[in-house]
């Protein structure tokens, strides 16, 4: 008997146990469980991200116009040099031969003018005593017109010899630079980054000059040389707030300005792209030529704004269908079927029709050019979202809002929600990971994107 009786209670126990299990799966299927985050309030920026490289200002690359060996250095990297400093010299011995040898040149030259103008005295004497005998028929007249001959002559080679003089002038100064350049002189103030030769190298200075040192103008001025997107640069313009790290300081953030933007098209396999100059102040020096550097153009700043997390905008219930937006010019709403639309485990036709359709709008679900729903203004401040907060009856409630600004994790609320108001970011049964669609959204690389946001199940 007691062994009956035992089994009797085992038995009674476990039915109870089945039915309470199934009376709690019964009541979690008709029930739906949301992961919701609450609206708050912190700092947005729209930013816009790049790389670039940091430069000087002005950099100067000095050469030599003629070949020699170095003869002497007075530079080294680092060096901080004056304009009209003499940082190196060629050897200038063959130099100083050839003007040398210009001088004698120019010396003969005068000589033969000297000798020329002698000629002319002798011809023009000769000649005019030759006018007057013939005058008296004492000279026959070849004689005049030999001794006339001989005159122009005399002043013909004394044209020449005088130009000749001008030659010998000119192969002189050209001698005389060209042994002024075997002394390298700094043209601006600056320091030296780059030193090429040593004492003893030979130089070559034939169709181009070869670089012996590379000066930098002011390395407490400098600028970022940064490659913006074209799908960005649209919204870049000169005197906007940056921000940019360099690996040399990974807990350091630099600021500087846009100065220009540059209407030259760089093309790279096939993603074109423009360079956009950022101004930086370098007082320190912490900060030098070559680095990389990772820019943030702030494009909009919001300070204490109304947020809420990019995720409620991507949920979308499953059999949802957004009939008010559908009314509008633009067909079914684009931000129904956003990015992650239905809960997960929702499929069939209707699922893939939605997620077809949101193609049209924003990563962050919100609609970018679709039609608007009725009673929407295009004056008004924003852009149009949906949103689903939990309702009464425990399921999802659409809730419109006017949205503002985005960094990729939260977007500016500047109408329809309260600080504190429960949004849904995500169906329960994915956890409570906040997921559209069976995808997290990417972590942000914003320097400026507050932390993430916490999600709780309700």
């Amino acid at each position: 008997m007691k062994t009956r009786s035992r089994i009797g209670i085992l038995a009674v126990t476990g039915l109870a146990l089945a039915a309470a299990l199934a009376l709690a799966f019964r009541s979690r299927g008709n029930g739906a469980r949301f992961t919701t985050a609450a609206i708050d309030r912190g700092d947005i920026a729209d930013v816009v991200g790049a790389t670039g490289l940091l430069q000087a200002v002005t950099t100067v690359q000095v050469g030599s116009q003629v070949s020699g060996t170095i003869k002497e250095l007075y530079a080294d990297f680092n060096s901080n040099v004056k304009k009209g400093q003499v940082i190196a010299r060629l050897d200038p011995s063959l130099f100083e031969a050839r003007v040398a040898q210009a001088k004698a040149n120019l010396i003969s030259a005068r000589a033969d003018v000297d000798r020329a103008q002698a000629a002319i005295t002798d011809a023009k004497q000769k000649f005019e005593r030759a006018r007057e005998l013939a005058a008296q028929n004492l000279v026959p007249p070849s004689d005049l017109e030999s001794a006339h001959a001989t005159y122009d002559g005399a002043l013909a080679q004394h044209a020449a010899n005088k130009a000749a003089v001008s030659q010998a002038e000119a192969s002189l100064n050209q001698a005389q630079v060209d042994l002024a350049h075997t002394v390298i002189a700094a043209p601006i103030d600056g320091v030296v980054l780059a030193r090429n030769v040593d004492v003893g190298q030979t130089v070559a200075a034939s169709f181009t000059a070869p670089v012996l040192f590379i000066i930098a103008n002011d390395l407490t001025r400098m600028q970022v040389n940064a490659s913006i997107d074209e799908a960005d640069i649209g919204r870049v313009r000169p005197a906007q707030s940056v921000k940019f790290g360099v690996d040399a300081y990974p807990d350091a953030t630099f600021a500087g300005k846009v100065e220009q933007v540059r209407l030259q098209p760089v093309t790279n396999q096939n993603v074109v792209t423009y360079n956009t100059i950022i101004s930086v102040d370098n007082k320190d020096l912490r900060l030098m030529p070559g680095m990389t550097a990772t820019v943030t153009l702030i494009i909009q700043n919001r300070e204490n704004a109304l947020r809420l997390p990019a995720p409620a905008l991507r949920f979308r219930p499953e059999g949802f269908e957004d009939r008010r937006a559908s009314r509008g010019p633009g067909g079914p709403a684009a931000g129904a079927g956003g990015p992650g639309a239905g809960a997960p485990g929702a499929g069939g036709g209707e699922g893939q029709r939605r997620r077809g359709e949101g193609r049209r709008s924003g990563g962050d679900g919100t609609v970018r050019g679709a039609g608007q729903a009725a009673g929407e203004s295009p004056d008004r401040p924003g852009r149009p979202g949906l949103v689903f907060v939990p309702g009464p009856d425990g399921k999802a409630a659409p809730a419109r809002v006017r949205l503002g600004i985005s960094d990729g994790r939260f977007v500016e609320v500047l109408e329809g929600l309260d600080e504190g108001a429960p949004v849904i970011v995500a169906a329960a049964d994915d956890g409570a990971r906040p997921r559209a669609g069976g995808a997290s959204p990417a972590p942000s690389t914003n320097p400026f994107t507050p932390g993430r946001p916490q999600f709780r199940t309700r």
